[in-house]
């Protein structure tokens, strides 16, 4: 889930380089953290927050699949 997090990053942001994601495992749910660069955030959040919303609602139903929860952090 985690690579899947940040190719999706990679290829919305201006410094792809500088795309990290962090992996918090607890029992029933996992956290992960999206960190851009200076600048890339609006580009990962989006338009009224929709490009967000559209990465978190992948994640949810993926991870729904495992039987998991999982929340992401967007962080510059």
């Amino acid at each position: 889930m985690k690579e899947f997090i940040e190719f999706i990053a990679k290829y919305l942001v201006d410094n792809p380089d500088q795309v990290q994601v962090a992996e918090v495992e607890g029992e029933k749910t996992t956290v992960y953290e999206l960190r851009v660069g200076q600048g890339d955030l609006g580009k990962i959040i989006g338009r009224k927050g929709q490009t967000a919303k559209s990465i978190r609602t992948l994640l949810t139903a993926a991870s729904a699949k495992r039987g998991k929860r999982a929340v992401l952090e967007i962080l510059e």
